[in-house]
Parts: structure tokens; sequence; C-alpha cells
């Protein structure tokens, strides 16, 4: 007789494959990176490629020494790097997108188990590390396309201290930030990709977006300070919530796969980013909120994991 083997459920059948996946995220990226090295200038192109190389290189390098098979080909840690890059500033010292590479590679990726292993966000968790581990340099805001840092406010530093922005420069990107967060059109020309090639849904996004707006609307109300409507725009276009939802919070390996779940998950990052920028010293916010938030996916999944049929609580049929 012959014997079938046959894989557990559930059984699906994709043309996609990773690198298919990440090349899509690629693309995506790049009106944002290319509005970023044309605003920032020669120097944003400069952290970038310095990030990727960065994690390309550590991946290969931890690989082969380690003795497994080599994988970024994926293109996985390219994306990683992107990611990175996009929410440095284009005044970073070369080293800093070089420690920030190794970290998200080695220590939040590979020495869990690789690409699909990882409980937190590598580029993410760097950044994290980062603003923690140099904290002057990451909060250096570069305004125009230029070498030398300056000292303007971003708009949600502005809004924090009463003053008001242009809605039309901040959908266009026309003010201080990152690489990759400050157009917001740029951001939702490849978010518009992203859900044409079914790579990512509207459902996290949506949820994160219209939660922080929500919550940071609830404590700014319980503290009794006034809600316009310029200061709720300024924190949905500014501090990298739309880059950080899109691109970030919308990771397959860290995200929940339930549909509830991912409502939660978008939720989960609402509340942490409003908590941290109504009551915390950080004008952003959104990096450790989706860190905290990747924390929970584990018992996110467990409560919103549907019941197989016929099977009722405690596991009995």
């Amino acid at each position: 007789m012959k014997t079938l083997n046959v894989s557990i459920s559930p059984h699906i059948r994709t043309p996609k494959t990773t690198r298919s996946v990440m090349l899509d995220v690629i693309i995506a990226l790049s009106p944002a990176m290319i509005f970023g090295f044309v605003y920032f200038g020669w120097r944003a192109l400069l952290i970038t490629a310095i990030s990727v190389a960065s994690c390309v290189a550590a991946e290969f390098v931890y690989e082969k020494l380690m003795k497994l098979p080599v994988t970024i080909g994926d293109l996985s840690a390219v994306v990683t790097g992107l990611i990175l890059a996009l929410s440095l500033y284009s005044t970073s010292p070369w080293w800093i997108p070089i420690i920030g590479g190794v970290f998200a590679i080695l220590v939040v990726k590979m020495l869990f188990g690789g690409i699909g292993q990882n409980f937190m966000n590598p580029a993410l968790t760097a950044r994290c590390f980062l603003v923690l581990a140099f904290s002057s340099i990451m909060t250096t805001y570069p305004e125009v396309a230029s070498v030398d840092a300056v000292s303007s406010a971003t708009p949600l530093q502005l809004v924090k201290d009463g003053g008001t922005v242009s809605y039309a420069q901040m959908f266009i990107g026309n003010h201080p930030g990152s690489i990759g967060e400050t157009s917001a059109i740029a951001i939702l020309i490849g978010m518009a990709y992203l859900l044409i090639r079914r790579v990512i849904t509207v459902k996290v996004p949506l949820s994160v977006v219209g939660s922080t707006a929500a919550f940071v609307a609830l404590f700014t109300a319980i503290k009794g300070e006034p809600i316009t409507l310029n200061f709720l725009t300024v924190h949905v276009l500014g501090g990298g919530l739309l880059a950080a939802a899109v691109f970030m919070a919308t990771d397959y390996t860290t995200t929940p796969v339930t549909f509830w779940g991912q409502i939660i998950f978008g939720v989960a990052v609402g509340l942490f980013t409003a908590v941290i920028r109504c009551f915390g010293g950080m004008y952003e916010g959104i990096s450790f909120a989706i860190i905290l938030a990747n924390l929970l996916t584990p018992i996110i999944e467990k409560v919103t994991y549907p019941k197989p049929f016929g099977v009722r609580g405690g596991g009995k049929k």
C-alpha cells in the first residue's frame, strides 16, 4: 500500500512568495523614498543606502558564520533596511543606520530564528533602541535639503505648543521630519499599491489611524484642553503615524492574522500612541506603540482565533 504524507491544515495555494511580497513592499515604499531624497537631499539617499547595506550584510555574515542557508535573496533584509532608514533623519551620523541595521537583523530577527520567528518588528525595535541610546541625535530634525541640522520644530511640536500648521504643506510633505514620514500623499500612493496587490488590507491602517485620533481627542478632553480640527489633523498627518500604520503595523510576522485580532491590534496601537503623545514626553510615540502591541499579538490571536466546527468550551465536542 502506498503511503501518502499529508501536512496539517490549512492547505492554501498561492503564487505569492516571500520575495514577491517584499518586492511589492519595496515598490510601495518608493514614492516616500523618492520624495525624501528630493526634499532632504543626497544625505537622505546616503543614510538609506547605508541602512540597507548594513541589514543585508548582517544577515549574510550571520548565516555564513552559523552555516545556515543564505536568505538575503528573499529581500526581507532590504525591506528592514528601507523601513529603518525612512524612520531616521537625513542628518543622522553615518554610523547610526549601521548600528540600527545590525541590531535589527541580529538581535531582533536572526537570534529568534530568522524571518517569521521574530515577535517584534525588527526595524521599529531598532529605531526604539536608537532613540533610547542616542536620544539627542535621534531628536535633531532637518528642515530642508541640507547636511546641517536645524532646530525647527515638527508639526506635532508646534501644535503641542499651541501653534498652527498648514494642512496642504503637511499633505505634500513640506515640513521637518524623518526621511520617509513627511509626505502623506506619497505614503497613500504606496498604500494604494499594496491594497491593489492585496499585500495588506485596510483593517490595520484604518484602525490605527482612527483609534489614535479618537483617543487623542478623548485624552485631550480629559485634560481640559481645547480640541480643534487643526490639532487632530496634525496628529493624523504628523509624527510618522501614516507611514507606521501602512508599512510597519501591517507586518505579517508581528500582526494578528484574525479579522477581529487585527482590529484589536490596531486599536491597541492607537491607544498606546495617544497615551505617549498626550501624557508622555515624546511628540511621536508610534514606534514604541507598535512594539508594545507586538507583545500583545499572541494573546490577541488566542482570544480571537475562531473555534473549530463542533468544538465547545474546553475543547470538547
